[in-house]
């Protein structure tokens, strides 16, 4: 039977010695968090019946977490992304900003900085020989439908088998990663090749303790968004393609049925065929409708670490 001890003065003193109650300085608001993290901690052994067996194994786990980098992999994985986008959700719908196009999680590959194009843009560079072509393209308008010039839209993706240039040394620098400032119609376009999804590294860290969850650590084919204008609310997104295997399976829970497109092929595209791209074509097409807001905080993507954000333009 489980020892109960959570009730003891002994716990209840140790908890509020480990979060520093005792002391003077310090953060109050990291205090009580520490507090509650340690508590809650303390209850799951208790609760569990953990051994030291199984305690130690688990803080040797996150720190091969954090020694493979997949932390941020991870996160998505068990939710955390697509509840902060949930949280943020009802945030919005509290404050009467709902509506425009839904977000979803950013995922840890971006990189500032990318280079920006007006209104068109080539995002692959040309090394992928036998990749799929596609138009990404799509207007950017507000809630009443007028369309918004100027727009930032940055893109990103992975390329043909799943990897990201910059975490991918193999790749040139900014493949499959550009910025469009969308023309006077609010419209954008972008050729590129076709993204495949991706897995968590299969001896990695992240897939370990999804095996022992049962489930698998792969992502469909998509396609990533930032869409900003000044007075605007900023929009951090992606579009999962239709027909992956794993569209409705996500791993990363990032799926939602608004932001599912679907890859066309045409013969002849009126949109490539503006900026010079001839003949048979996959179309992705994704308009976005932006929220406004007069709120500085809202307009600009949230603070996080992001490969290059410092140096960024």
């Amino acid at each position: 039977m489980t020892v109960k001890t959570m009730q003891t003065a002994d716990v209840k003193e140790l908890l509020e010695k480990v979060a520093g109650f005792d002391k003077d300085g310090g953060n109050e608001r990291m205090k009580k968090i520490v507090h509650r993290v340690m508590h809650d901690v303390f209850q799951i052994v208790e609760d569990f019946d953990v051994t030291p067996e199984e305690f130690w194994s688990a803080v040797y786990y996150v720190g091969e977490l954090g020694a493979n980098g997949e932390a941020a992999l991870l996160a998505p994985g068990l939710g955390m992304d697509r509840y902060l986008d949930i949280r943020q959700d009802a945030e919005d719908e509290q404050a009467g900003l709902t509506g425009g196009t839904p977000r979803t999680i950013e995922g840890p590959l971006y990189v500032a900085g990318a280079p920006i194009s007006e209104g068109f843009a080539r995002m692959d560079d040309g090394s992928d020989k036998d990749a799929e072509v596609i138009l990404i393209k799509g207007q950017i308008t507000d809630e009443n439908g007028e369309p918004l010039a100027n727009a930032i839209v940055d893109i990103w993706h992975a390329d043909s088998k799943g990897a990201y240039s910059y975490f991918d040394q193999s790749q040139s620098e900014y493949n499959l990663r550009r910025r469009i400032k969308t023309d006077s119609e609010g419209r954008y376009a972008a050729q590129s090749i076709m993204p495949s999804g991706y897995g968590c590294p299969p001896e990695g860290s992240a897939q370990q303790l999804l095996n022992q969850l049962g489930r698998h650590g792969q992502r469909p084919a998509h396609i990533h968004y930032f869409v900003s204008k000044p007075g605007y609310k900023h929009l951090t997104t992606q579009v999962n393609i239709a027909g992956d295997e794993y569209t409705y399976d996500d791993f990363a829970f990032a799926t939602r049925e608004e932001l599912v497109m679907e890859a066309k092929r045409v013969e002849q595209s009126e949109t490539a065929a503006k900026h010079g791209v001839t003949g048979p074509i996959t179309e992705v097409e994704f308009n976005v409708t932006l929220v406004a807001t007069d709120k500085p905080e809202l307009q600009t993507r949230h603070a996080r670490r992001r490969a290059l954000e410092t140096d960024a333009a």
